[in-house]
């Protein structure tokens, strides 16, 4: 029996991770579907943390990966907190007819999950997104992932692939191209 090279033990090892990957989905969307006791407990423990909570490591480590988190310094996960529900209008002052009032029935341009990248961005002005996913839903509440970068940290900024992920150093290319004889 012949030794494995070292190119077909990496290739073995790159296909049980996509499989326990796979496997780490399935739990998830399990989780959802029968609304575990155990996503409800976390969710109870969300509702107590700030809107914006910086966590260690992602919960979805198979959605992470996709998205192109590394446990690496100059990475980090944010968990976010928005509120379920339409827009809220104010009734209108004037007379009209109850039709015309333009209160119930509105929606909003963005998604949810726009709108949680949004203000995690405002929160940390020096990060770039990655990406973000959907956590969990209650009657209140959606909580989303996002997971940022700082580009000028120098484990990232070393990291070709994390270069080319990011808007910064696009930016930069850019005006390399455009300066260049």
């Amino acid at each position: 029996m012949a030794l494995l090279s070292s190119i077909q033990i990496l290739r073995v090892i790159k296909s049980w991770m996509n499989i326990m990957r796979g496997y780490m989905a399935a739990t998830w969307n399990k989780m959802w579907k029968l609304n575990s006791d155990e996503l409800k407990s976390k969710a109870i423990g969300w509702r107590t943390e700030h809107s914006i909570h910086r966590i260690e490591r992602p919960s979805r480590l198979d959605r992470a990966r996709k998205l192109g988190y590394k446990a690496k310094q100059g990475i980090i996960m944010v968990r976010a907190r928005v509120g379920r529900g339409g827009m809220r209008k104010q009734r209108p002052v004037s007379g009209r007819r109850p039709k015309h009032l333009g209160v119930v029935h509105i929606k909003q341009g963005v998604s949810m999950q726009h709108v949680a990248e949004r203000r995690v961005l405002k929160s940390f002005p020096n990060m770039e997104s990655l990406g973000s996913y959907y956590l969990h839903k209650d009657g209140r509440y959606l909580w989303y992932e996002v997971i940022l970068a700082d580009p000028y940290h120098p484990s990232i900024s070393n990291d070709k692939e994390m270069r080319r992920r990011l808007k910064a150093f696009a930016k930069i290319s850019r005006k390399t191209e455009i300066n260049a004889p």
